[in-house]
């Protein structure tokens, strides 16, 4: 896996809000040589138009006409530079993740490359799909992708916006989420800048309530397996396929995780996925034991989501202030953390050493979470 380090991280500053960021609009004006080779022989190409919005690429239609002379619609994406090779082809090996498990769910990935009339361009075309939202089928997507390889993790690092996710292998639930988090509370330091607060209330999330939460998943004979999921599902990739009556999700991020994290953009009320999808979905899918800490749990996968936001915005501390209000929460629930809970409930408890975070030092020059013994 890279060292995430060296990888380009792009913030949104106050000035860029609301303002085309970085890919020119002439990329999607006309379809690149290498965009064609992608789709099938025979394809007629009958027009490109803008499609969709990003801060951080630009989007089209590309709609053709085949060989048999049906219509057929793409949809491109276009980035730029190496942080924007990194998000194509995370998204492609995401997308191809997902439609090799599920193909109804999922447009169908056509390719990702570079531009051959400009060499710092890059694309990913797939499949596009009229489309509005879905839980049964959400249930057999992670019913069915069960981790190659029993390890929680990815094969490449995908991203959430302009930021690499952790995707190293993992063979516990616990120590994944642990890593993972502690990147974007990297991110989020990097973009915001270093606050006093933020980071006492980020060791007391590692140190106590992931442990807490997560290591009853999968000790005293409870046990999960790696899901694959989405890893970035919200009302805005989500919607139907009006010709096979069927939901899609689309724009994945994906990884081999708990499947309840799945569920971590579901929470807010201003997100149109909400609770009560998460009740229907529990019907095909049931709360993992302990079941008491759902909702704990999506708490714990949400902080992620705000910490992510919060990296991506520079200078809008609205996320950070709503990321330090669910620690504080978090926190004050489970004062006595994951020794405690094991005592209450009469387990043995298991211990374990976290080792430091592939190609990171978090917070090397303010105070040291490199190992913790939790």
């Amino acid at each position: 896996m890279a060292n995430l380090t060296e990888e380009v991280l792009h913030v949104m500053t106050p000035s860029e809000w609301g303002k085309p960021i970085g890919v020119d609009e002439k990329w999607i004006q006309f379809v690149d040589e290498n965009v064609k080779a992608k789709l099938p022989s025979s394809t007629k190409i009958e027009s490109i138009r803008p499609h969709g919005a990003s801060y951080w690429t630009r989007t089209a239609e590309i709609s053709t006409q085949m060989a048999d002379g049906k219509p057929r619609s793409y949809f491109l994406k276009v980035s730029q530079g190496d942080n924007g090779k990194g998000m194509v082809l995370g998204e492609f090996a995401s997308m191809t993740a997902l439609h090799q498990t599920l193909p109804k769910f999922v447009p169908e990935p056509i390719g990702t490359g570079t531009y051959a009339s400009a060499p710092e361009i890059h694309f990913f075309c797939c499949e596009l799909i009229n489309m509005t939202a879905f839980t049964s089928t959400l249930a057999q997507l992670h019913s069915k992708g069960i981790s190659p390889n029993g390890r929680y993790g990815f094969h490449v690092p995908t991203y959430k916006g302009t930021i690499p996710q952790y995707t190293a292998w993992h063979d516990t639930w616990e120590e994944s989420y642990y890593h993972s988090i502690k990147c974007f509370m990297h991110a989020e330091e990097q973009s915001q800048g270093v606050d006093g607060e933020m980071q006492e209330l980020c060791r007391g999330i590692l140190d106590t309530v992931i442990p807490r939460l997560l290591r009853p998943l999968e000790t005293g004979g409870r046990r999960i397996q790696p899901r694959l999921i989405h890893g970035d599902l919200w009302a805005g990739k989500a919607s139907w396929n009006i010709d096979t009556d069927m939901p899609v999700v689309y724009d994945a991020a994906a990884l081999y995780a708990h499947n309840e994290m799945e569920m971590a953009a579901w929470r807010p009320i201003r997100h149109l996925i909400g609770r009560q999808y998460m009740k229907a979905y529990f019907q095909y899918f049931p709360v993992s034991a302990p079941e008491e800490d759902q909702d704990a749990r999506n708490m714990l996968y949400y902080l992620r989501w705000d910490l992510k936001s919060s990296a991506l915005f520079s200078g809008n501390l609205r996320y950070r202030n709503m990321a330090k209000e669910t620690m504080k929460v978090l926190i004050a629930m489970f004062p006595g953390g994951y020794d405690e809970w094991a005592k209450e409930n009469g387990e043995e408890p298991v211990h374990q050493v976290m080792p430091p975070t592939i190609g990171l030092d978090l917070f090397s020059t303010s105070f040291d979470l490199s190992v913790q013994s939790i």
